[in-house]
Parts: structure tokens; sequence; C-alpha cells
């Protein structure tokens, strides 16, 4: 079928760290041709959405606009708006979910927040996490933006912001409210302000348990290409089948999503 949306997960599906995949750009070159709905959807919290847009501009020559970027960060605020408790938080992250919190009106309480918010922090301490436990042991809301208890490097695979929050569920007995991919929140704020059906919204993305997962735990089509974390040899022994797998972007054809 023609789908009318679609959104595109970025480290390993339209770059590697510091190298773009030249068919991953190129099908954002295609989309925008054919001015078809999309949003970039990233779990990362550690870059604001302006960030992001400078790196896709300045380092892969992609043009895009700022209300074309999606975070796990505007997700959690999204949530948080929805949610309209007292505007007061204590975060545990960096100043790419730090700046959007605050901005948006949240004020910091390290003593009785009505949310702890927790992001992958590379500067963490003991002391950070001993104030988010016992705001969570007072009742406040538990928030996770993402559940990736890795992330790749050069070095190998490093502690994400999900061991952050195993760390704190085990002290606390709480389990997080988790926002992003592959869970059901991102995709229903996504979505929203994409503005196309879902049915005809295609997830877009390299790893099988975040992106693929996000589209098939919530009702999206979903496009796996084995560029970035889920390699081709997997694929046979996934547990649910991708809607689409290519092996390259540049197998996809935006007209007639075959």
């Amino acid at each position: 079928m023609n789908y009318k949306g679609y959104l595109i997960d970025l480290d390993g599906t339209i770059y590697t760290g510091n190298q773009v995949i030249e068919a991953g750009r190129d099908f954002v070159y295609r989309l925008q041709e054919k001015q078809l709905p999309h949003l970039f959807l990233t779990n990362n919290t550690t870059r604001t959405p302006k960030q992001v847009q400078e790196l896709l501009n300045k380092t892969f020559a992609i043009d895009t606009d700022l209300d074309q970027i999606y975070t796990a960060t505007l997700a959690t605020v999204d949530y948080m708006d929805d949610l309209n408790l007292a505007k007061t938080v204590y975060v545990i992250g960096e100043d790419g979910l730090k700046s959007a919190i605050f901005e948006a009106g949240y004020q910091e309480d390290k003593d009785n927040p009505a949310y702890v918010v927790v992001g992958l922090d590379r500067q963490v301490t003991y002391d950070k996490l001993a104030l988010a436990t016992l705001a969570i042991q007072k009742g406040a809301r538990f928030i996770g933006t993402n559940p990736d208890l890795n992330i790749p490097t050069e070095q190998g695979l490093l502690p994400g912001g999900g061991s952050l929050l195993a760390l704190l569920e085990a002290a606390t007995g709480v389990v997080p409210t988790v926002i992003g991919k592959p869970n059901a929140i991102i995709m229903e704020k996504a979505l929203q302000r994409l503005g196309t059906p879902k049915e005809e919204t295609v997830m877009v993305g390299d790893n099988y348990l975040t992106d693929i997962r996000a589209g098939l735990d919530n009702g999206f089509p979903t496009l796996l290409v084995t560029t970035g974390f889920t390699k081709p040899e997997e694929v046979p022994n996934l547990p649910q089948a991708p809607s689409h797998v290519v092996a390259s972007l540049s197998e996809w054809s935006i007209d007639d999503d075959e």
C-alpha cells in the first residue's frame, strides 16, 4: 500500500555515529521531494531538537524543519503536561533533557517534586541517584525517557538510560512510566504531531527491539532496514516479522511502497 506518513529512526538508519548512510539520506531526499509527511523519531535525550537539526544539516547535509524532529524528551514534556500535576521536577539527565523540561515551565525541586524524570546522564553520581530515590519514595511520579539499557559506542556497549531506571526501580520498588520507543506514549504523541492515519504511517528503523517493536506493539506498519543494530541473519528468527525488511533504504520505493 502507499503509506501517507513516515516515522524515522536516526542512528543506524540515516547515519551511524558520524558517518552518513547514503541510502538513508537519499531516502529522506525522496520523501522531501514527494512532500510526504515524516518525523525523525529518536530516543536520544542528550541533544535538543535544535541540536539534532544542526547535526543533520552540518554533518549529514540533510535540511529539515525543527518541527519534523520529535525526541523522547519532547514526548516526556507532552506526557507531563497531560498529567497536569504541579510543575516541579527532579531530573537526572543531560542538557538536552533538562533544558526542554525547564523551558516548558517546570521548576527544579530536589526534596519533594511532583515528577522524577530520568534519562541518560554520563555524569551521574550517587548523590543524584539518592535524591531521586528519596523523591520517588515520597510519591513523585517516576518517569523514564527511554528504556535503552545500552548505548553503542566505539568502545562497545555502554550503560544507557534504562540502566539507571533499573537501578532506581530496584532501590524504590516503583516501576517507572517509560516514554520512548518501543512504548506507546512516544508513538501516540508522534502520530498526533504527524497527523496521518496510524494504519498508513510506517515506522522505519534499524533496531528490532526499539523501532520495530514500537510499531508492532502499537499497531503501526513497520519497515526494518538491516544497516544498524539488527543484523540480516537475525531476521528469520525474529519473534514477530516486521511488515517489510530491506537491506538498504535504496530498495524502498516511495512511489509504490513495494
